[in-house]
């Protein structure tokens, strides 16, 4: 008989396990909280969309539109496309929901997207994203309000150090279109000497050559004209608004003025956090206004300004990752005990305390299982505690053990996390003293 072959995973998939989940969870988790924090509101979007809403929306020059989109036609004839971003999709939703009447509108998501393109490090075919839209507010301050997001998210990740605020403005309209013709104009004369790829773009996309990692593009790149020639009176003054806000909020931000995002609706602020820790793949978190890409979707004129993240990414940048601690270990011993055990257990969890049951193995092993998943506290169950209703309630920090009834337990688990969270808030305070400067200091 042949032996069955084992399928393997689709080349750029991943199962996520192990550390890498908890990477992973921690990140969104950590998205979770400080979306919140700014009042965003949470949407679930379809992992599917007709194709011509990423067509119309990124353009069907892009080369995520024409090279790395995974489209397929259903069994009714509609061509569909699995998402390759979220901002599309949601401009759909905002339309065909009619969301216009929440204006302004701030929404976050998060969830796997798909994109054919070569598997790399921290790169996939299906990998996710976070994503952060503001619809409806034309205001620098929404500008502001979406990078303090971001730049508070990496702090609460704990991966800002080595992680850069890459700030650029591309103008209204009129600024941009005036650049944009004189960028053409200027590699139109070097058209020769640029790369297969960048000759390519000046036809379709000519902004995006200024951000070409081809050797032989980057003289003609870094020697084209800013968009600094080019800007409104009206544009400059967005700018300043944009970086006066991050300026009060202490946001750290440097100027770049060749970071771009290619396509036509995109307008004023652009920007990317940029890291030199995941190799050539150094951008973990990137965005800009759209203030066009709603009347490309036969939408009314709308602001928009958002950003997308990549959770693998942010996942590796992590140095500490929090471990999945259990507070109550559950030792039966004996078949009888066992079934003590589950319903222990079930109570533990519906007072709202994780508790598992070490219900295998020598007694010693159970117990040193028990300290390494990081447990407060364990239950010890056997005959003698079965007679008489009284658990055997061990410390594990302090080894002290006690009989105790189920209710006395609960109270004692209290009295535990409570000292475990002072002993969080104690060492909180002394790292904040620690950074507080003298008085005087720094007069």
């Amino acid at each position: 008989m042949a032996k069955i072959q084992t399928p393997q995973p689709v080349r750029g998939t991943q199962d996520i396990f192990g550390e890498e989940q908890e990477r992973f969870q921690h990140v969104v988790e950590t998205f979770e909280h400080v979306r919140r924090l700014y009042g965003f509101k949470g949407v679930e979007m379809p992992v599917f969309e007709p194709t011509a809403v990423f067509a119309r929306s990124l353009g069907e020059t892009t080369d995520v539109v024409s090279k790395e989109m995974y489209t397929f036609e259903d069994r009714g004839g509609d061509s569909l496309t699995l998402r390759p971003e979220y901002t599309a999709g949601i401009s759909r939703a905002f339309l065909t929901n009619g969301w216009q009447q929440h204006m302004p509108l701030k929404l976050s998501a998060h969830g796997p997207i798909f994109r054919y393109e070569r598997p790399q490090k921290g790169r996939y075919r299906q990998f996710h994203q976070l994503d952060a839209e503001i619809i409806g507010a034309s205001e620098a301050t929404a500008d502001v309000e979406l990078l303090c997001f971001a730049d508070q998210l990496l702090q609460e990740l704990g991966i800002a150090d080595g992680v850069t605020l890459q700030l650029n403005t591309l103008g209204d309209a009129e600024s941009r279109d005036a650049w944009r013709g004189a960028l053409v104009e200027h590699f139109q004369a070097h058209r020769k000497d640029l790369s297969e790829d960048s000759q390519d773009r000046l036809d379709r996309n000519p902004l995006r050559i200024l951000d070409s990692k081809e050797r032989q593009d980057r003289p003609i790149a870094d020697s084209a004209p800013d968009i600094d020639a080019f800007l409104s009176s009206e544009a400059k003054e967005f700018f300043a608004q944009v970086t006066e806000g991050l300026d009060a909020c202490g946001v750290a931000w440097t100027r770049n003025s060749r970071l771009v995002r290619g396509l036509d609706y995109y307008r004023h602020t652009a920007f990317e956090f940029v890291t030199d820790r995941l190799g050539a793949q150094g951008t973990v978190l990137a965005g800009g206004r759209y203030d066009g890409l709603i009347e490309t979707l036969g939408g009314p004129a709308t602001p928009a300004v958002g950003w997308a993240a990549g959770i693998e990414r942010l996942g590796m940048l992590l140095t500490e990752v929090p471990e999945a601690s259990m507070e109550i270990a559950i030792v039966p011993m004996g078949d009888e005990a066992t079934v003590k055990a589950l319903s222990v257990a079930n109570q533990m969890r519906k007072t709202g305390f994780s508790a598992d049951i070490f219900g295998s193995g020598k007694f010693k092993k159970r117990m040193a299982r028990a300290n390494q998943v990081g447990a407060l506290a364990a239950i010890i169950i056997g005959e003698d505690e079965l007679a008489s209703g009284k658990l055997q309630f061990k410390n594990l920090a302090s080894g002290e053990q006690t009989a105790l009834d189920v209710p006395e337990i609960i109270e004692k688990m209290w009295e535990l996390r409570f000292s475990d969270d002072l002993d969080d808030l104690d060492s909180e305070l002394l790292t904040l003293e620690q950074d507080v400067p003298a008085a005087g200091e720094n007069d």
